[in-house]
């Protein structure tokens, strides 16, 4: 596969005439104004980004017909890489013009005749996904190129882990809201597919869920793939579209939208509700910090039937990503709903992050249990947001999965070609706390203990007292291991914990027994200087835990488990070379550590 270089681009760019490239040709109309000719279009036209400028807007016409309209930030003075338009759509249907406006400011210093972009743009029949920038993980779900966010339409169907995601395939920051699509057979190994449903009339294409219609209940056919989803545009509306070859392609519901809802309202999550046989929709009404509960028999006709949310929890930010379902509570017979509320700003240590109220659901109407005082946390790090389930799923599990940033900074980590990843997938359940309170357990699936390599296991041990040992993490794969504590958590005791490299820069962790507290440091720990809230200490209460941790150190990430699920902890961090050691330590008296296993994490 053919590899584009943005710096060979660059330079034959300045060195060459405007219009350098066969089958391209452009007008300049004005300041802010480009038409761009496509002629014998190969499969892909390359369009040079510079991630500085602001959006430009691209619309595609065939034969002076509006096809669609995306927003691009073409390169002015440097190209930083390159996005693919794909013209086979438009093969064979006549000629292709690119109507492009520029930001009205940039002509102040430079003409639109003079940017990079149009002397750079050249067309391919390939288009190379291949990434190596140092930060992009190793074992953890990514686009393969372009921006990502809130994971979306997830469903299990025939052995297949179905993953949509709001995608940006045309630069690397937030824009051209898409479903993406990824597919696993093991929640580990994901297959990545065209995109799934793109931008309409009705604007972009926000969050939403996806699930199998077994009985056919709309009316598309007995299990067809359902998928609802906000339409963005000058205002947020939700629409259906449904697929016949289980999530591949879709057709969109004609009769879209199908709630015109009058205030900002998104991200849908449905599921069927067997005991009242109808299907129930959970809506975030974003800006009154509650849900909107509907229901529906065919997908198509949804009622309001309740609310919940005002007061209660959380209130600082808008309320997104909703959903709902039931769980046994561990140990007993009993089962509990669980309504999952995603919340930007406001989490509690900055920016986004998903709360949880545990109550009663009775098909209409969700009722909590406990005060509207009371916050729960699904994960107590930094960046964990937008945690949705899978649908379908089987055994009864409860499959989650986040999106690995905050909005704080998401934009300007110190990735390029990509952004963002998924959290690792975590099975859920309920515990009763020593406080009579049930919270969410929360475990890294069983699926990712595939990844382990062969541990380097140490046994019983004891530090403190000014001792600490250290462990070597693994160089094959710059560091990414996951690490496997058994703790005698006795009370006065501290474990430190820290994952350092060459550079002196360090991840320090803290499993404080008396305070019942684990946390975790970052202020020191690679780089941070693209977002002054990126330097931070989280901080999660480890409930009952009994000294059981698990690690998992990916190229750009920490995710912190109790062995138990009582807790969970995930923050980015980004080392300007990878984590070498890992020193063990406690502070004051001599603390013991019954066993430590280091899996390299191989894929």
């Amino acid at each position: 596969m053919k590899i584009f270089n943005p710096a060979l681009l660059v330079a034959a760019a300045l060195c060459a005439p405007a219009l350098a490239w066969a089958g391209i040709s452009a007008s300049h109309l004005g300041s802010t104004n480009t038409m761009v000719r496509l002629t014998e279009p190969q499969r892909y036209l390359l369009l040079p980004v510079q991630e500085a400028m602001p959006d430009a807007k691209v619309e595609v016409l065939v034969n002076g017909k509006p096809e669609r309209t995306l927003y691009v930030r073409l390169a002015d003075t440097a190209v930083d890489y390159v996005v693919p338009l794909d013209l086979e759509p438009y093969r064979g249907q006549g000629e292709v013009l690119l109507n492009i406006i520029t930001e009205a400011y940039r002509s102040r210093s430079r003409e639109a005749a003079d940017y990079v972009c149009w002397s750079a743009m050249q067309m391919s029949d390939t288009f190379d996904t291949q990434n190596t920038e140092k930060y992009r993980p190793l074992y953890h779900h990514t686009p393969l190129y372009g921006w990502m966010n809130d994971p979306n339409g997830m469903f299990y169907r025939d052995g297949e882990w179905h993953l949509y995601y709001q995608h940006n395939p045309y630069g690397s920051k937030w824009q051209n809201m898409t479903w993406g699509h990824s597919s696993s057979r093991d929640l580990v190994n994901w297959i990545h597919h065209p995109e799934a449903i793109e931008p309409d009339g009705l604007g972009t294409i926000f969050s939403g869920s996806s699930v199998v219609d077994h009985q056919g209940t709309a009316g598309f056919g007995e299990g067809s793939v359902i998928s609802i989803y906000t339409s963005c545009a000058h205002s947020q509306v939700q629409s259906l579209a449904y697929s016949h070859d289980g999530g591949l392609t879709f057709t969109k519901y004609p009769g879209n939208p199908i709630i015109p809802n009058p205030r900002e309202a998104r991200d849908p999550n449905m599921f069927w509700h067997e005991p009242s046989g109808q299907w129930v929709m959970v809506l975030a009404d974003a800006l009154e910090h509650q849900m909107q509960i509907y229901t529906s028999a065919n997908l198509k006709d949804w009622t309001l039937q309740s609310s919940f949310g005002k007061g209660y929890g959380a209130q600082e930010g808008v309320w997104e990503c909703p959903d709902l379902f039931e769980l046994p509570v561990e140990g007993t017979n009993e089962r509990k709903w669980v309504l999952v509320c995603n919340l930007n700003p406001g989490g509690p240590f900055g920016g986004s992050a998903t709360q949880y109220f545990v109550g009663d659901f009775d098909g209409k109407t969700f009722r909590c249990d406990t005060d509207p005082s009371v916050t729960k946390w699904m994960d107590y790090g930094k960046d964990h947001y937008a945690t949705v389930s899978w649908s379908n799923a089987p055994a009864d599990r409860r499959v989650v999965l986040g999106w690995m940033s905050n909005w704080q900074y998401a934009n300007d980590v110190p990735t390029m070609q990509y952004r963002s990843a998924n959290t690792l997938p975590r099975d859920l359940g309920l515990f009763r706390a020593d406080d009579g309170q049930l919270y969410l357990s929360v475990k890294p699936s069983a699926e990712v203990d595939v990844l382990r390599g062969k541990a380097v296991a140490k046994g019983s041990f004891n530090v403190g007292n000014g001792k600490e040992k250290s462990f070597a993490l693994p160089e094959a794969n710059d560091g990414v291991c996951e690490i496997e504590i058994d703790y005698a958590a006795a009370r006065g005791k501290q474990l430190t914990l820290t994952l350092s490299n060459a550079q002196g820069e360090e991840l320090a962790m803290l499993y404080d027994a008396d305070k019942h507290e684990f946390s975790m440091d970052r202020t020191r720990a690679g780089l941070s200087d693209f977002s002054h809230s990126f330097p931070a200490v989280t901080v999660a209460p480890t409930y009952d835990a009994q000294g059981k941790l698990r690690l998992f150190i990916d190229r750009c990430s920490v995710e912190a488990f109790d062995g138990d699920g009582r807790f969970a902890m995930t923050n980015l961090v980004f080392p300007t070379s990878p984590y070498t050691q890992l020193r063990v330590g406690a502070n004051g008296a001599s603390a013991k550590i019954n066993s430590l296993k280091i899996y390299p994490l191989v894929n």
